[in-house]
């Protein structure tokens, strides 16, 4: 995400093109929900804290998480992962969180 969410903001609505975001196939995501219950989210707003992926609603990974979140991604070795692990190393090294849009 371009600015970092404010505690107030929700985020219910699909808008991909605003975040320009890229498309990870859901087989991937599949092969790792299990392992993201470990790691700090957001649920739509700051105001909902979770574990994981809200699978079929929108999630806000924070900058504190991004290390964990690469973890889980490069654990499995898989090409197929990169572009996700770019952009969340870039969102770590630059303090901004990252929108997941689940399906």
């Amino acid at each position: 995400m371009q600015k970092n969410p404010k505690s107030e903001e929700r985020f219910d609505s699909y808008e991909p093109q605003k975040y320009d975001c890229i498309q990870i196939d859901d087989d991937l995501i599949e092969l790792i929900m299990m392992e993201l219950q470990s790691v700090d989210c957001y649920w739509h707003t700051l105001q909902r804290m979770e574990k994981g992926l809200a699978y079929c609603g929108i999630t806000l990974i924070p900058p504190k998480s991004m290390n964990a979140f690469i973890k889980v991604l490069s654990s499995h070795n898989s090409n197929a992962y990169i572009p996700l692990i770019s952009l969340a190393n870039q969102a770590e090294e630059n303090g901004k969180y990252i929108i997941h849009y689940g399906i």
